[in-house]
């Protein structure tokens, strides 16, 4: 028989569970399961936030691009990630077959109408047409959703098309203005400007917001330059309107193509001196786990 003074007692050790994925999620590799967020929150003291302060937020994205992802690799889960970049396909290719009919309607107008406005939009939407395609590039790869090198090479061909683009933009408008050639006012120039408004308009909100959702500043460079469509849009009705009652104003639809122009490369520019460094810094991430 055993002695019961001889039976010590050892406490009995709590089962932890162990985290498969230590490291922080990122690009979608790793996603958490229920046990491992339940334990994390156990960990957290009563008083710790849940957020993040700014602060923390600037280096957690400094750390990530430094490795070559953006920071949404931080905020989405792996199917959000790909929900997103998704849409972000399907909002490029229907901008493209839109977009594309409108430069041809506009490159219409502005042969037919002498139309500085009218050829600036065309050479715009010819723009958000090539912009889009580079955004389907950018996406068109599943795994590499989070990419920031993937990202910077496609701003960088983005501000090489928006220079290009704005340098014929302005060509034409200067032409117009020192031959003093007055727009021509008919119904189909109005029909494609309010269409080209419009149409522009909700294209360029719908960019905006999956940009911001996937920190892609390709897509918001697309969402700005279907901004710059809407607004040329209505420029051309405003300015043949302006033309219409007031002949002396002739030189107001060549104006506004100088203005798009000069915004057009100014953005162009900033683009390329963000992204080029950036490229740099990046080339030796470029993984696609």
């Amino acid at each position: 028989m055993t002695d019961p003074a001889s039976q010590e007692s050892y406490p009995v050790p709590d089962p932890t569970i162990v985290d498969p994925c230590p490291a922080t999620v990122r690009n979608g590799q790793c996603a958490p399961d229920g046990f491992t967020n339940n334990h994390h929150q156990q960990a957290k003291t009563p008083g710790q936030s849940e957020t993040f302060t700014t602060g923390q937020e600037m280096k957690i994205t400094d750390s990530v691009e430094g490795e070559g992802l953006l920071e949404s690799s931080m905020r989405l889960k792996p199917h959000e990630a790909q929900n997103y970049r998704k849409k972000a396909l399907w909002v490029s290719w229907v901008s493209i077959v839109v977009t594309l009919i409108l430069a041809v309607a506009a490159f219409t107008v502005s042969f037919m109408r002498h139309s500085a406005s009218a050829f600036g939009f065309a050479f715009d939407a010819t723009l958000d047409v090539l912009s889009s395609v580079i955004v389907l590039w950018r996406y068109s790869n599943a795994a590499a959703v989070h990419s920031a090198h993937r990202e910077y090479i496609a701003c960088v061909v983005l501000g090489i098309v928006f220079v290009l683009s704005s340098l014929c933009i302005l060509g034409k408008a200067i032409h117009d203005l020192a031959t003093k050639m007055p727009p021509e006012v008919d119904d189909f120039l109005f029909s494609v400007s309010i269409v080209s408004g419009f149409t522009c308009a909700v294209l360029a909100v719908a960019k905006f917001m999956l940009g911001r959702v996937l920190t892609s500043r390709a897509l918001i460079t697309d969402g700005f330059n279907s901004m710059v469509g809407s607004v040329m849009g209505f420029s051309i009705l405003i300015s043949a309107e302006v033309f219409k009652h007031h002949a002396d104003v002739w030189f107001l639809d060549g104006t506004i193509g100088v203005l798009i122009g000069l915004i057009i490369l100014a953005y162009g520019v900033k683009l390329l001196k963000d992204m080029v460094p950036r490229v740099r810094q990046t080339r030796n991430y470029e993984r696609f786990e």
